[in-house]
């Protein structure tokens, strides 16, 4: 090292004059001072004024180190980012419930290659005002249980089948290994072709067939087309504007047997199709009267159907006086289906009720022996 004195830049004699070996020597020495990570003594000098204002620089040399070095500081932010990220996506998840609710993990679903979209391992089925939409709504309280926002019509439509299966899977909710993916069409049930086609997609889909008693459910039924029929049109249709008398009954007094809110009620019809292509034991019936009345009793057999550990109970459920029926609860918020469920029923006449209950009784015995169950609704 060499020092600058304070009466100018001038060296010594005595350090000019050194020796070959001392200059080689030195060299050597800075060489290995600057392996270390230290400057060569060249590249330092003595300054004019307080030798506390001197700064030592100090370098890396090594470029593997370094390299290290910074791939731990990038990796640091990029962690930190997708767990600000992925906070932020649960939360809006939460406060979504139509949207897709992924458990919560560390990374993005991009980046964790297990979230994928799923063909259903489950459908839900029925005839349109039995519940389908309330039965969905329930089983997606449950954690493993994701479920396809709206109605797909996948196989009953003609239009959306031709799309093949690949626009199918797109339709439905981002799943992981575990979780069960379930989607509803109602009109599942009643179309001939549609056995067929869902075992073409999977033979082992397990298929949850909801019911309602007839009567109650035609009337239902009715009230449903006559408030649509007023909302998309301020002229009511004819027809919608009868009476549910007039129209489930003949002049002559008899049974209506062509008008379709009754006879989508006869299942025992339906429910052949599907035994000829799936096996008893795939399709749970489930009571869609039960499920208004004590929703838990009717959920837990489904979530043992599914393979699912029980996880719904009683605290997912609170009466609505307002409503008049259950609304839902999970750990964040509470919720009642639209104001287009539960709708008042007009009152109906007593005797035409009466033989609606009658004419219902053989076709709901025909029911109950394919699925081994009699589910006790009246016949008078």
């Amino acid at each position: 090292m060499r020092y600058a004195l304070e009466s100018g830049f001038e060296f010594s004699d005595q350090v000019n004059e050194r020796s070959e070996h001392e200059t080689v020597s030195e060299k050597e020495e800075d060489d290995e001072n600057n392996e270390s990570g230290w400057l060569p003594r060249a590249a330092m000098k003595s300054v004019e004024g307080d030798p506390s204002d001197c700064v030592l620089v100090v370098g890396v040399s090594r470029p593997k180190m370094a390299l290290g070095i910074l791939s731990i500081m990038l990796l640091s932010l990029f962690l930190t980012f997708h767990m600000i990220y992925d906070t932020a996506i649960n939360s809006l998840q939460s406060n979504n419930p139509d949207h897709a609710r992924p458990p919560l993990i560390l990374l993005s679903r991009r980046l964790y290659p297990s979230a994928a979209r799923r063909l259903p391992q489950a459908i839900i089925m029925g005839v349109r005002k039995c519940g389908t939409r309330a039965l969905l709504e329930m089983l997606y309280l449950h954690p493993m249980v994701q479920k396809a926002a709206g109605e797909v019509h996948f196989f009953d439509r003609d239009d959306n089948y031709n799309r093949g299966l690949e626009w199918y899977r797109m339709q439905m909710p981002h799943s992981y290994p575990g979780q069960i993916t379930i989607e509803k069409s109602p009109s599942y049930f009643v179309t001939p072709e549609v056995p067929e086609r869902i075992r073409a997609m999977n033979a082992s889909v397990k298929l949850l067939l909801i019911v309602r008693e007839p009567v109650t459910r035609a009337i239902s039924d009715y009230t449903q087309l006559r408030a649509n029929a007023a909302t998309a049109s301020p002229v009511v249709p004819p027809v919608i504007s009868k009476s549910f008398e007039q129209l489930v009954l003949l002049p002559n007094g008899s049974i209506n047997e062509a008008y379709r809110p009754l006879a989508i009620s006869a299942y025992h019809h339906f429910l052949h199709r599907w035994l000829e292509v799936f096996p008893r034991d795939q399709i749970l019936v489930v009571n869609g009267d039960l499920l208004i009345e004590d929703p838990v009793s009717q959920i837990q057999k489904i979530e043992n159907f599914l393979g699912l550990e029980p996880r719904i109970g009683t605290h997912n459920f609170y009466f609505n006086e307002t409503k008049g029926f259950y609304c839902l609860r999970n750990e964040t918020s509470d919720r009642c289906l639209r104001e287009t469920k539960g709708r008042k029923h007009p009152r109906v006449n007593p005797k035409v009720l009466s033989k609606l209950r009658k004419y219902f009784g053989d076709h709901n015995q025909k029911f109950y022996e394919l699925i081994g169950e009699d589910l006790g609704w009246p016949e008078e």
